[in-house]
């Protein structure tokens, strides 16, 4: 065995034992990778601030404490709204079954000559009304859940402290790690191995920092626009359209969906507020394709939707929410490994026409 083969077997089992730690470790990685990724977002901003002659100390300290603004708004005034809307959403279900039950579905069946029992939404009912009385106190249902286990509650308090500490230093010295980091590489690969890292940087980056302030906008214009149309459920369905934004299309799918049933529920067939859901979630759409997703985003990328939801799936299904956490920077990773080695492979005797072989006849006009 060469000595090269001895380095790819002696990385390959450097990759394994990494990944079988990472397993291991799942329980307490949550904290540290929440704070690697506030710390790499945030350092764009410190840098910013250096350059306008602060020191990288108190550049943090602006950054956390706008975090920590943007954190209190959100505590103090959209989750209790959210959570207002969740339980109005919840005591709506029995009602939105009768209307199903009694309006919509009679609709249905006279259109495509269905049998008169074909829908039975009593059992689906009764579920709801049974249990609506008992689990409309949600907050006291979490707590009480969380509070089962002493030992349980105290882990999760001190991981949510934990995320705060964790990247405060890391983003102090992030420059200073990513130098030492840079000086462990293997001397004759540096040039090569900084150029992916880069290019991983600009896709994680473009993603990350772009995707997020993508859907952070559009939630804020299908909340605020389904909010002026009168619907009763418009920020929980804004939301979640935004939220749903991470894969192209899917938000105005979703939303132009719940919004136009909630819309039906509400209003029922009157022809303005289904306009006005068209409008706002159409404007949304052309908003993202012309200005939002250009400027904030661009076309660096690179991530098929599909690969961005089979990323996010695989990764709860192999590390539950550290999974998630990972899922979309390692698929970045192996998409731009992925693209170097299809270069490689166009380049290689493997790809090559075999010497001798007869040339294609040229195409007809």
């Amino acid at each position: 065995m060469t000595m090269n083969d001895s380095n790819r077997w002696l990385w390959l089992a450097g990759l394994l034992l990494c990944t079988w730690l990472v397993y291991l470790l799942t329980p307490i990685l949550t904290p540290f990778l929440i704070g690697v990724l506030l710390a790499y977002l945030g350092d764009p901003l410190v840098d910013r601030l250096e350059r306008w002659g602060l020191s990288r100390t108190w550049g943090v300290i602006a950054v956390f404490a706008l975090f920590s603004l943007l954190l209190l708004v959100l505590l103090l005034v959209l989750v209790p709204m959210l959570g207002k809307q969740m339980v109005k959403l919840y005591q709506l279900a029995p009602l939105a079954l009768d209307w199903l039950q009694h309006v919509a579905l009679p609709w249905v069946q006279t259109q495509f000559g269905l049998e008169d029992n074909f829908w039975q939404l009593d059992r689906l009912k009764a579920a709801f009304t049974a249990h609506l009385g008992s689990t409309t106190d949600v907050l006291g249902m979490i707590l009480s859940s969380a509070t089962a286990s002493s030992l349980a509650l105290l882990a999760w308090i001190g991981n949510l402290l934990l995320i705060p500490v964790v990247s405060f230093y890391l983003l102090r010295d992030w420059d200073l790690i990513m130098l030492k980091l840079r000086s462990l590489l293997p001397r004759k690969r540096e040039g090569m191995v900084v150029r992916l890292m880069s290019e991983c940087h600009e896709v994680i980056g473009a993603f990350l920092r772009g995707q997020l302030l993508v859907m952070l906008a559009l939630a804020i214009i299908y909340a605020s626009g389904l909010m002026l149309v009168g619907l009763e459920l418009g920020l929980l369905i804004g939301v979640l359209a935004g939220l749903a934004s991470i894969v192209p299309y899917m938000g105005f799918v979703v939303g132009i969906g719940a919004a136009v049933i909630a819309a039906l529920f509400q209003f029922g067939l009157a022809p303005y507020p289904l306009i006005g859901v068209a409008v706002v979630f159409t404007v949304g759409q052309m908003l993202e394709g012309m200005l939002l997703t250009p400027l904030l985003v661009g076309d660096r990328i690179g991530l098929h939707p599909v690969a961005v939801i089979f990323a996010v799936l695989a990764g709860g299904q192999l590390f539950g929410f550290t999974g998630v956490l990972l899922a979309l920077p390692v698929a970045a990773v192996i998409m731009v490994l992925l693209r170097h080695v299809h270069d490689l492979y166009k380049l290689s005797d493997l790809y090559a026409e075999p010497a001798g072989a007869p040339a294609e006849p040229p195409g007809q006009p």
